[in-house]
């Protein structure tokens, strides 16, 4: 059978002096997206905020500035913000209001007393969750703000809802993460490729004290991207920038193979002399073969086990399950020696792909570990659910290019409902299946 290929449209983002959320929309604007959208999308939001946006100059290369203007103030490099905090905790320089939130750079400073709201992930969700902009940006914004919120948790022990965000969860944030979700919806593109990323180097300031470069919560977003610091000793990444691009690229890699359509640069706060602090975003068609189904890569955990208590196995698997794993299953093998064995296969994003690797070193016997990349097409799936005589029983959907290809009752629901009302496990899923049929096709 010959492969059939498809064109594709593909976003390439290039973080040579690394990415933050006012870099990545310039860039957009740069690539051709209205700053209407922005200016809409902010509106939507109900804060307290606009947008300025400029052309600049960074060694040479003309890119677009956006900066956030939250309550009057300039959005700061973060550790310029916490210096300004030590210095004036109360008061801080705002930029003069300006007709529909566009100006230049050389706009004068005025002062004005303002303080920093600190909000938690619940107050985040609300505020997203009440705009009027599309279902699939909220919900990707959201998905952004939960990453950052669960990586924040991890390097301060505490649980993702006592976390109160600093910089992150004032308004200038907000606007970023939900402006750059929306501007990439709106490039419509099928796949997003970043590169490797310069995340600088040095120390930065924080609400906490003084961290190194890359902040303990964007080493935490990266794991598994490819990073690597450069000659400049400044936060190039930063954990908004981190979040933003762990939750949207699908692969990190070299230049991709494609017909370049457009590209644009967005410019960083900075300006390094002989050295462009701008992100490009680069647009283009590529091929690819054509696919029944979405298809995302995911990480394929193989290790080898012949000399473990087979009575282990079942507990390994629960836990690779609870620690996030998509899949897990033993294949029986002969290895060495002729000793039989199984071969643990685990199937897990690449995000839970270091402590479920962890977890496969401390509860069984390898001493190695095998880690892939491969692809994987799956099926959309939804969630219906039936009213049985015993009660309701939820029903799992899978469709293809909008028509239902596979359903089944959800087996955790039925096998309560047997051990409940003490009948048969065949009986309530042939039920839930017949109701649902019934309903379906009535």
């Amino acid at each position: 059978m010959m492969d059939t290929y498809v064109l594709m449209k593909i976003a390439y983002l290039e973080c040579f002096s690394g990415i933050s959320g006012d870099m990545f929309l310039g860039a957009l604007v740069d690539a051709g997206v209205p700053p209407e959208l922005f200016i809409r999308t902010v509106k939507a939001l109900g804060v307290d905020a606009r947008l300025e946006i400029s052309r600049v100059n960074r060694s040479g290369i003309s890119a677009t500035k956006v900066d956030v203007i939250a309550a009057g103030e300039k959005e700061l490099p973060r550790e310029e913000f916490w210096e300004s905090q030590k210095a004036h905790p109360h008061e801080h320089s705002h930029l003069h209001e300006h007709e529909h939130g566009i100006s230049h750079e050389h706009q004068p400073a005025h002062r004005h007393k303002h303080q920093h709201p600190h909000r938690g992930l619940k107050e985040i969700r609300q505020i997203i969750e009440a705009a009027a902009i599309p279902k699939q940006v909220k919900t990707q914004a959201i998905k952004t703000f939960e990453a950052l919120g669960a990586a924040e948790a991890k390097v301060h022990d505490s649980s993702i809802d006592d976390i109160h965000f600093h910089e992150v969860g004032a308004i200038d944030a907000i606007v970023d993460i939900v402006c750059t979700v929306a501007g990439a919806q709106e490039l419509g593109v099928d796949e997003w490729v970043c590169s490797p990323l310069n995340v600088g180097g040095g120390t930065v300031n924080c609400a906490h004290g003084t961290f190194p470069v890359p902040a303990p919560a964007t080493v935490e977003l990266l794991k598994s991207a490819p990073v690597y610091s450069g000659e400049i000793q400044k936060e190039l990444v930063t954990p908004t920038g981190a979040a933003i691009v762990s939750t949207l690229a699908t692969r990190f890699g070299s230049f991709p193979a494609m017909k370049v359509e457009k590209s644009g640069y967005g410019a960083g706060t900075r300006d390094f002399h002989g050295f462009p602090n701008v992100l490009r975003l680069t647009v283009g068609e590529t091929e690819a073969e054509a696919s029944l189904a979405p298809v995302e890569e995911i990480n394929i955990l193989e290790a080898n086990l012949d000399d473990m208590n087979p009575q282990v196995f079942g507990y390994v698997m629960d836990r690779a399950l609870e620690l996030g794993a998509l899949d897990v299953f033993g294949t029986p093998v002969q290895m060495k020696k002729n000793r039989p064995g199984l071969l643990l296969s685990v199937l897990c994003h690449r995000e839970n792909s270091q402590q479920l690797t962890k977890m496969i070193f401390a509860e069984t016997t390898t001493l190695g570990v095998r880690i892939r990349r491969e692809a994987r097409a799956t099926l959309a799936r939804s969630h219906v659910s039936v009213n049985t005589r015993w009660g309701e029983i939820r029903m799992k959907l899978a469709n293809l290019n909008g028509t239902i290809s596979n359903y089944a009752p959800e087996y955790e629901d039925c096998r309560r409902i047997a051990q409940q009302e003490r009948v048969p496990l065949k009986t309530v899923m042939q039920e839930a299946i017949k109701i649902y049929l019934e309903e379906k096709n009535g």
